[in-house]
């Protein structure tokens, strides 16, 4: 009986005697005032050990293009955006300056908006406030505009590509005055994207008419981060935004269209432009493959530079 009664028990204090030795060493003071004790050991499993092979890289990596060369080609890993927009006191880098800056962080595979900013810097006029609607007295108040230029920077470490709409009139102020000079490619919404035909947009749309097309409400213009909005609300809809992105990073080539007087509106239509890279003429970049989707009603002639 007593045998029996003791066979019994033995397992049992056993067990005990385990969870005490457990629990004394979870109560043990730490060797440290700033150590922590889990009570996570009670009840997890062992873990394997770690291994001291380096971690794989991720597929998303940059491609060695566009870590060498700092431009991106097609099969470039495009993970995230820097979408841009400026508001400035007038056209001229050289005599003018930016009075406002938007910026938005967005995902390429998640479609979404990661970080943004949007601040005033300080301007003693504005000729441009008929326009942007910013009052010189509004800039000067206070506010961390030199601790959010510091966000910007930050906010462009983390892309792989600066997007804006009319790029050709943003980029030149960034290295200019107070804005840092940022190193990233560029790619224009509206002069490098073919967008799909079906949304029937213009050749060089606006940024409320591509937000229009893509069922983004139009609530406000000429503000740097409401533009900005309106775009990564458009790439948020997009489907197909990764082809899109590859396609406008394509080499670009000057063309002239061959057009008369009485046929400029053609080459207007099509995005072309007067003196504008080229004197005397209507030009455009395109690439080949934009050149051969817009079916043009006129010939163009490809001019070096």
């Amino acid at each position: 009986m007593v045998s029996t009664l003791i066979r019994t028990l033995a397992p049992l204090r056993c067990g005990w005697d385990y969870g005490a030795r457990r629990l004394a060493s979870m109560t043990e003071e730490p060797s440290s005032p700033w150590e922590q004790t889990s009570l996570l050991a009670l009840v997890s499993e062992p873990t394997a050990p770690a291994s001291s092979e380096p971690p794989a890289p991720a597929s998303s990596e940059l491609s060695p293009q566009l870590q060498q060369s700092g431009q991106p080609s097609a099969s470039a890993a495009i993970d995230q955006l820097l979408i841009l927009d400026t508001e400035t006191t007038g056209l001229d880098p050289q005599r003018d300056q930016v009075i406002e800056v938007g910026a938005i962080l967005f995902s390429v595979p998640q479609r979404s908006v990661l970080s943004q900013v949007s601040f005033l810097l300080p301007a003693p006029v504005n000729p441009a406030e008929p326009l942007n609607g910013i009052a010189p007295a509004a800039t000067t108040a206070p506010q961390p505009w030199r601790q959010s230029l510091a966000l910007l920077q930050e906010l462009a470490t983390s892309a792989q590509l600066a997007v804006a709409h009319n790029a050709a009139f943003d980029r030149p102020w960034f290295g200019a005055g107070e804005l840092p000079e940022l190193t990233l490619p560029w790619l224009c919404s509206m002069e490098d994207i073919n967008w799909p035909a079906e949304r029937q947009l213009r050749a060089r749309p606006s940024v409320r008419d591509l937000a229009l097309a893509y069922g983004v409400p139009v609530w406000a213009a000429h503000r740097a981060l409401t533009d900005c909005i309106y775009l990564a609300q458009v790439f948020e809809r997009c489907n197909d935004l990764e082809d899109l992105i590859a396609q406008g990073l394509e080499p670009r080539h000057l063309f002239r269209a061959k057009v008369s007087y009485d046929e400029r509106h053609l080459a207007r239509e099509a995005g072309f432009r007067w003196n504008d890279p080229l004197q005397g003429a209507w030009s455009r970049r395109l690439s080949e493959r934009q050149l051969q989707a817009m079916a043009l009603p006129f010939d163009v002639i490809p001019v070096a530079g």
